[in-house]
């Protein structure tokens, strides 16, 4: 065989290989988008009761010592955005927030302070995850004017989050879920013969602060 019939038969192959390739990310897209349309429908509706029942939250606190008033979860809404994927639109990603709010009354002002490192750094990512308005003072000693802690004042007003991207090629859908159980972020992914609405289900029971078996 000559070298120019093996280099034939070797792009043939990979000719060959790209074609399954493209069929199955054909077939795992459509499946994708299947599962995105049962996570959007739901989500949709969720964001409508749960707008009317206003469930209470988990409980909150920036460093863990200092609570947060009693909370409730309001104004849910559902969002979506689509991209260009071989020509077709798809969906990129579904989203739902919320306010996280007082029970009762509105909103009130609120300090916290940390003079170590470590505690420092769990307030910001919980100041970050909630997007809490805030302001950042420095705490200095009243002989030595020496930085003793840094105090962060904020108000009771925070927001929660589910965003949920799709992986067209690889049949997944990756969950981002910010503020569900207090201050912090949960991620998972789930392949997408997995989603139907007994899965929704338990997203939802963990939205509301219920035993669930989603993350």
């Amino acid at each position: 065989m000559s070298f120019l019939n093996q280099l034939k038969m070797q792009a043939t192959a990979l000719q060959s290989e790209e074609a399954q390739q493209l069929q199955n990310h054909e077939i795992n897209a459509v499946k994708t988008e299947r599962a995105c349309k049962v996570v959007w429908q739901y989500l949709q509706d969720l964001a409508r009761h749960l707008c009317v029942l206003t469930p209470q939250a988990p409980r909150f606190s920036l460093d863990g010592k200092t609570p947060w008033p009693a909370m409730k979860l309001a104004g849910f809404r559902a969002d979506s955005r689509k991209k260009k994927l071989r020509d077709k639109d798809v969906y990129d990603y579904i989203a739902m927030g919320w306010d996280i709010v007082p029970l009762v009354g509105s909103p009130v002002a609120g300090s916290v302070s940390v003079n170590f490192p470590p505690d420092l750094e769990r307030v910001q990512k919980r100041l970050a995850f909630g997007h809490v308005e805030h302001e950042r003072k420095s705490v200095l000693h009243p002989e030595k004017n020496t930085l003793q802690a840094i105090r962060f004042e904020y108000t009771t007003h925070a927001r929660g989050n589910i965003t949920v991207t799709a992986d067209h090629d690889n049949a997944q859908l990756a969950f981002r879920l910010a503020n569900t159980e207090g201050f912090g972020v949960i991620t998972t992914t789930w392949p997408v013969e997995r989603i139907d609405n007994d899965l929704m289900d338990e997203l939802a029971k963990l939205v509301v602060a219920q035993p669930n078996r989603f993350a």
